[in-house]
């Protein structure tokens, strides 16, 4: 009974490989007679194991999609990076609840050895903290319904709520969505907005579908060429065909480059010398990019471009004129 348990499991092994199985094949690699192939193959098949015969001269087998979801066989590896992914999935997603429930089930079935290294690799995703009033995650069925019209290429309309309490919600959208995807921790559609005839991305926390969708159409290519490209440019304020950062300038920094580079997010940091220190980096916009560097608070020498020296002139002239009001009142010399 041993034996033929684990010749079972590794046929099970071989047949999750997507790819078609002669009889001979699994016979050579198992060991074992084409006959006994075959009478492994309805053994599976008797458990609920959706396995298809493959017609052509050789003839072979293929694992298929079933009405329901069998046992399934992972090796240590596939199994390790399964937890893993489930820890990440079970904080702050759409899917928490759930993740959180396949890893305690995955756990219970696994071997001490495996077991051992999964408690070895508990996660913690910290999610940002949430401003007040902040919106909640992505309701998992809207996700399978915007993926279900991307899948099927069909026009999508659903409303939009408004963004900010005390605003009015948007009027319908009429939409052809092409990807969902993530950007920091949240579910973002990206679609070509007919009615503004332009690429568009929606929260998708902010989205109500409505039915029935509506005709199907011929997807248009992204700008930039891919969907990373393309979010990537638009969330740093560009037109989506590049991830240049529309501003981009170099200063000098009174601080040591080791104090500065946890901080530098996605700049550049080169050092000078031990007090110096070379920062290029990038912002949506030139006073963006001025107050940015301004929170180092050490003294700044800007190498470049003269628009960002001209942003820190305005950006100081505006602080100036900040720093002679408290309240509304005009400070001063006290008389």
């Amino acid at each position: 009974m041993h034996k033929t348990s684990a010749r079972l499991l590794a046929l099970l092994s071989l047949l999750q490989t997507p790819r078609d199985w002669s009889g001979d094949d699994l016979a050579e690699r198992l060991g074992i007679t084409s006959r006994t192939v075959r009478r492994d193959i309805e053994r599976l098949r008797e458990l609920d194991y959706p396995i298809t015969t493959v017609k052509g001269p050789a003839g072979g087998y293929r694992l298929a999609a079933g009405a329901h979801l069998p046992p399934m066989l992972f090796d240590d590896e596939q199994a390790v990076a399964l937890a893993v992914a489930l820890q990440t999935a079970a904080t702050g997603t759409a899917v928490a609840e759930d993740a959180s429930r396949a890893l305690a089930t995955l756990r219970q079935v696994m071997p001490p050895r495996l077991r051992h290294r999964v408690d070895l690799l508990r996660i913690t995703a910290v999610q940002p903290p949430a401003a007040a009033g902040d919106t909640p995650q992505a309701d998992a069925q809207v996700l399978m319904d915007l993926s279900r019209a991307i899948h099927a290429r069909e026009e999508l309309r659903f409303d939009y709520a408004p963004g900010r309490p005390g605003t009015s919600a948007d009027d319908a959208r009429r939409v052809q969505p092409h990807h969902l995807v993530t950007w920091r921790h949240r579910w973002y559609l990206v679609a070509w907005d007919l009615h503004r005839e332009d690429w568009r991305t929606f929260r998708v926390d902010r989205v109500r579908p409505r039915t029935p969708t509506g005709p199907r159409f011929a997807p248009r290519e992204l700008p930039g060429g891919n969907v990373s490209t393309f979010i990537t440019s638009r969330f740093r304020g560009n037109d989506g065909t590049t991830t240049d950062w529309p501003c981009r300038g170099e200063v000098v920094l009174h601080l040591p480059a080791a104090d500065v580079a946890p901080f530098a997010q996605d700049g550049i940091v080169e050092e000078l010398g031990p007090r110096h220190c070379r920062l290029t980096l990038g912002s949506w916009s030139w006073t963006g990019l001025a107050a940015t560097v301004g929170r180092f608070d050490t003294d700044i020498e800007v190498i470049g471009p003269p628009r960002l020296a001209t942003a820190f002139a305005d950006l100081g002239a505006r602080y100036t004129r900040a720093a002679r009001h408290v309240t509304g009142q005009e400070t001063g010399p006290t008389p």
